[in-house]
């Protein structure tokens, strides 16, 4: 089967720049990359998207390349940002990069050079920059440029965009040549955002090198209810289980709208399509099975068998009434003087991270959404106390399935 079919099926693709092309290109064994900037010192669950199409483009016989962006970190991507990113330091974005870096190698296969990691730092740095802009430069289009959606947005909304940031598609465009003449890449995979820069990149390798290569986008992808996927109201999910723990990540899939499970699956995991229809077919409570197969197979993806069964059995125990049998739910401390000085479930929620303010903890106890230890909270005045400790802790509960463990010390 032709890896086209495959990503066609599982909802990868978005738009391409010639289908034909690119599937008789994929009927031989091609290099292909896809870049991530270590702008942060974790991937999100967004990446997820084109990480997983170039897992199955592997899986198919093709060779992924990694692209770690050290160089371009430098410059900031402009795209879907309404204002300049940070600037990074070379030691924040080389931590960041080695961060990224090991998380990238739990979807693919990295021996005998099935796939292999590069940084654009090493050739970027050392970029005469009048030579570039001689060489390069000249074939660049302000006018097309300014046209590009990454630009027009912030042109229109009269947000300010640097020259700084003006260069990123320039740069990103020299790594796709870069890579046509030192390994042969001949496809790049990447969102929908970088539909441009892409674009770019393959226009610069048929002008200077006469070839023809192809580009594959997947979509954007926003939750059943319009929020972009991997956002909750604590922040984006990551990858990373020092920011985002594996129970919190599990609990996040368990937790997806009804309408977003099926595609999810096909999406985030290589569970066979036949088998995810079956999941699926039932509707209604069984779907809770097969978000229940969503969470786990991701949560082993990212962060393996043991971490995945782990959050899947503080889960059980939680939603079985047996809370306290698991150390697994996400905690904070507590010191024992607090219980002694008039600490609140509006305090408990905030320091939790349950609610993102104290106005959010507010309207929701007067929702009637926030429970202590299973009974729920109907006064914002309700103050914690050393009655309220079972088993050496105070369980938080908002909603049916956000569970907070205070733990008393």
């Amino acid at each position: 089967m032709n890896a086209l079919d495959t990503l066609k099926e599982r909802g990868f693709v978005h738009q391409t720049t010639d289908e034909r092309a690119l599937y008789q290109m994929l009927e031989r064994s091609v290099t292909c990359y896809t870049g991530f900037d270590p702008t942060g010192p974790s991937l999100t669950v967004g990446h997820l998207v084109p990480i997983m199409m170039l897992a199955h483009l592997q899986r198919h016989g093709h060779r992924p390349i990694i692209l770690c962006g050290g160089g371009t970190a430098m410059v900031g991507d402009p795209s879907g940002k309404t204002e300049s990113r940070p600037i990074l330091s070379p030691a924040q974005i080389q931590a960041n990069l080695e961060a990224q870096r090991r998380q990238l190698m739990s979807f693919l296969d990295f021996t005998e050079d099935r796939a292999f990691v590069v940084n654009n730092a090493d050739w970027l740095s050392g970029l005469n920059y009048i030579e570039f802009l001689r060489d390069f430069g000249r074939l660049f289009s302000v006018n097309q440029m300014l046209t590009a959606e990454i630009y027009r947005t912030r042109l229109d909304n009269n947000d300010h965009l640097s020259f700084l940031e003006f260069n990123y598609q320039l740069l990103q465009a020299y790594d796709f040549l870069h890579l046509y003449r030192e390994y042969g890449c001949t496809l790049q995979a990447a969102g929908s955002d970088q539909w441009a820069n892409c674009l770019a990149g393959a226009d610069l390798i048929r002008r200077l090198e006469g070839a023809e290569t192809q580009v594959l986008c997947a979509p954007l992808l926003l939750t059943a209810d319009g929020r972009k996927m991997g956002k909750t109201e604590r922040g984006s999910v990551m990858l990373s289980a020092e920011l985002t723990p594996p129970y919190d990540f599990y609990q996040y899939w368990i937790n997806v709208d009804d309408r977003d499970v099926e595609p999810w699956l096909k999406l985030f995991t290589f569970l066979d399509l036949a088998e995810i229809s079956d999941l699926c077919a039932a509707g209604g409570a069984a779907l809770n099975q097969a978000k229940r197969r969503l969470a786990y197979e991701v949560t082993a993806r990212v962060h393996g068998a043991a971490a995945a069964d782990e959050a899947k059995a503080a889960a059980e125990a939680l939603f079985g009434g047996a809370a306290g049998e698991s150390g697994n739910v996400p905690s904070t401390p507590l010191p024992t003087a607090k219980l002694a000085g008039g600490y609140t479930i509006v305090d408990a929620l905030v320091d939790s991270g349950l609610c993102k303010s104290r106005g959010d903890a507010r309207r929701k106890v007067d929702q009637g959404g926030a429970y202590l230890n299973d009974e729920r909270i109907d006064s914002i005045e309700r103050q914690l106390a050393e009655a309220d400790v079972q088993d050496g802790g105070i369980l938080l509960r908002l909603g049916k399935k956000k569970y907070h463990r205070l733990v008393v010390e």
